[in-house]
């Protein structure tokens, strides 16, 4: 098809939107390279992330762009390629988040360097949602965050509490000092490991480079911020599985986990470029993993939240970024610009969700009260 006729159709695609073509507004894009339009609609998300990277278009507002044509539903208007099918079908029957594959996502994403991620994140390095409900900065979101998961935890000083993907150490650092509980944190980055070591040194915590899947002692209460997404629906079973084990039976696990609205391919750009065998897990799949092992005391959405804290976050990488760049080039800025920004457009739209899901072996005597 000629680069005028595939323009037409592009067009004709935000039709539905208030994004224009070379437009003026802040969220209308500028096309540099004609084959911007076939590529987009040949690849979808992998092409108009891979374009951008390159150069071929730019956009002053990311997220108000990806924020609109989601709401508009341009995907399902596209037709899907061919390739994209294809992954479709192996998808559901390739377990792409084995030990060995799980190690790609650090080595690639959490690996990158503790310099980016301590100028980009808050002062405990939380690399999951905030909780914005009084918080009216990104320091207060994220202690609010993390006294949130405690208190729906409700931990007790002497309690053992596990940390499934601990990451920098943050929320173990913070439940030990201010509820006096003991923590055994786990992650399969090495980065992460050593910092969370440093940090945490002196205090009842033992942060461990260890698979999920090797853990076999038993604990009062169990966490999980963020780590989840990188499971794979493959092992949702198995993972479950060794969380009941490892609770006691008067016991609470916190899930903290985006959750996609459909039960869906992931995103090709994201798993391409930031997060590897990298999926988002909906309701449905999470119902049926934990069937017959948990009884589901709350499911509590704050998804909005990520908005906020994605955007504060771009704010921060951008400040730092004069900084940074000498350890990364042009093509790695605009990358995780993309990455950024595009996230916080689809929480901005709902297409993706924050949950925290309180579970119980046998259901709490009594009941539940959660807090908000």
């Amino acid at each position: 098809m000629e680069t005028k006729s595939v323009k037409r159709v592009f067009e004709k695609l935000l039709d539905s939107t208030d994004v224009t073509l070379n437009g003026e507004s802040p969220w209308d894009i500028k096309v540099h390279n004609p084959q911007f339009y076939q590529r987009t609609l040949n690849q979808g998300a992998l092409g108009l992330g891979e374009s951008y990277m390159e150069g071929w278009w730019d956009c002053q507002k990311i997220d108000v762009f990806i924020d609109k044509i989601l709401r508009a539903n341009l995907g399902d208007k596209i037709k899907k390629s061919k390739l994209l099918m294809l992954k479709m079908f192996f998808l559901k029957f390739l377990n792409y988040q084995t030990k060995k594959h799980s190690l790609e996502v650090a080595e690639k994403h959490y690996d990158l360097s503790n310099e980016l991620f301590q100028a980009m994140l808050d002062s405990r390095m939380n690399y999951t949602c905030g909780y914005w409900k009084e918080a009216k900065t990104l320091e207060e979101a994220q202690r609010a965050k993390l006294k949130l998961t405690c208190d729906k935890l409700l931990l007790k000083p002497g309690m053992r509490l596990l940390d499934i993907g601990c990451g920098w150490g943050g929320f173990a650092k913070f439940a030990a000092e201010n509820y006096g509980v003991s923590v055994v944190g786990v992650t399969i980055s090495k980065e992460q490991c050593h910092y969370a070591q440093k940090v945490c040194e002196g205090l009842p915590i033992d942060i461990r480079f260890q698979d999920y899947r090797d853990i076999q002692e038993k604990f009062d209460r169990i966490v999980s911020l963020g780590m989840f997404e990188h499971v794979g629906h493959r092992n949702y079973a198995t993972y479950m599985k060794v969380v009941s084990h490892c609770l006691v039976d008067d016991g609470l696990f916190v899930l903290h986990t985006i959750g996609d609205n459909v039960t869906e391919v992931p995103n090709e750009w994201i798993t391409k470029y930031i997060f590897p065998h990298g999926m988002l897990p909906s309701a449905q799949l999470i119902g049926k993993a934990i069937e017959g092992l948990f009884v589901m005391e709350d499911w509590h959405n704050f998804g909005t939240d990520y908005d906020k804290t994605l955007m504060s976050w771009h704010e921060n990488f951008e400040k730092a970024w004069p900084t940074l760049k000498s350890q990364y080039d042009e093509r790695f800025y605009r990358m995780w610009n993309y990455y950024l920004l595009s996230c916080a457009g689809n929480f901005r739209a709902r297409s993706v969700q924050l949950w925290q899901i309180v579970l119980s072996k046998n259901g709490l005597a009594g009941g539940y009260q959660a807090p908000r």
